[in-house]
């Protein structure tokens, strides 16, 4: 290997560790850390909690989720799988946690939980 080859290996290196950095220091691409937890069971919902308040909240005895500093974690399920308790802590609107088996969704989102319209088509 030669000299320039080093030299564009580290270039390229240089450049990816930028497009790494820059998003997670900025908040580019991440969304916005939201306020509301809303907690779904087989399409109906089943409650909206508020991320700021610590507490656990057991769901149709199924499952047990925990709001602790700001984030929401599944912390119990009966299901065989148990993915979603894995999946570990969610505090960014739009991220999910899922227990598929029991049917179970957790959905981080905003202030205001009623849907709004994007826009209108005549």
């Amino acid at each position: 290997m030669k000299k320039r080859d080093f030299i564009l290996i580290g270039a390229v290196l240089a450049v990816a560790l930028l497009c790494w950095l820059i998003p997670r220091g900025l908040g580019i691409f991440a969304g916005e850390d939201a306020s509301q937890v809303r907690i779904t069971v087989a399409g109906e919902e089943y409650g909206t909690y508020s991320l700021s308040e610590d507490q656990t909240i057991e769901i149709n005895d199924t499952n047990v989720c925990e709001i602790q500093n700001g984030e929401v974690n599944m912390t119990e399920a009966d299901c065989p799988d148990q993915l979603c308790i894995h999946q570990g802590p969610i505090h960014i609107q739009g991220e999910t946690i899922v227990c598929l088996p029991n049917r179970v969704v957790l959905e981080i989102t905003g202030m205001d939980t009623e849907e709004q319209l994007d826009g209108v088509v005549q």
